[in-house]
């Protein structure tokens, strides 16, 4: 029997994008920014001195490539090919084994670090797209399903922002009624571990309404 699950599928294709778009708007286009000059090692502040908007806003990154301006422009075009795959060929036989590898692709070339604790369990999430979730079925049952199956697109959409407020605090460390760049960085990392919880929260309303609908 052939399996489609639609919600999962919707879910880790946005959640996809959203981290190739992090990648090229909080380091690659940065990187780009500091020019044709060679990195000072494997980990570099994708943000230069010359455009930085706060004390914490260096966005660290790991690159095997020695010069800002290639680095950059390698970013660019992974988190490119994040967005397009995410968006068009994550349902696909291979679909969330070529998303790792384009993931772990804009790792190496400086697309990031903090985004790993994000990307692992979207890919584990995604490779259920064309499965039974037999798993899932057995331990989201009555009430609960139909209850995180009612949920599902208000989860994903409190996951989105959450990882946009990650990319903004990144880049301009601007929080309401906040100037404290610690207590700031501090907010990052909840803002950041918040929407790893989001996301897996997301992913399990995913399965409860394909499961509903598939029923």
């Amino acid at each position: 029997m052939i399996y489609y699950n639609p919600k999962t599928r919707i879910t880790a294709s946005v959640i996809g994008m959203l981290l190739g778009a992090g990648g090229i708007i909080n380091h690659g286009i940065f990187e780009i920014l500091q020019g044709n000059v060679p990195t000072s090692g494997r980990f570099i502040e994708a943000i230069g001195e010359a455009h930085r908007f706060w004390i914490h806003g260096t966005e660290g990154a790991f690159t095997l490539i020695p010069n800002f301006l290639i680095t950059g422009i390698c970013v660019l075009l992974a988190g490119l090919a994040i967005i397009v795959w995410s968006a068009k060929y994550m349902q696909k036989k291979h679909g969330a084994t070529v998303f790792l590898g384009l993931l772990i692709l804009l790792t190496l070339v400086g697309g990031g670090i903090g985004h790993i604790v994000l990307f692992l369990p979207v890919w584990a999430y995604a490779t259920r797209i064309n499965k039974p979730l037999n798993w899932w079925a057995k331990r989201l049952r009555g009430r609960l399903r139909k209850g995180l199956s009612k949920i599902w697109i208000f989860a994903l959409a409190a996951t989105t922002v959450a990882w946009l407020i990650v990319m903004e605090l990144g880049i301009f460390g601007y929080f309401p009624g906040q100037t404290d760049p610690d207590v700031i960085l501090n907010i990052v990392f909840i803002f950041l571990f918040s929407s790893v919880i989001l996301a897996n929260i997301t992913f399990m309303c995913a399965f409860a309404r394909d499961l509903e609908e598939r029923k």
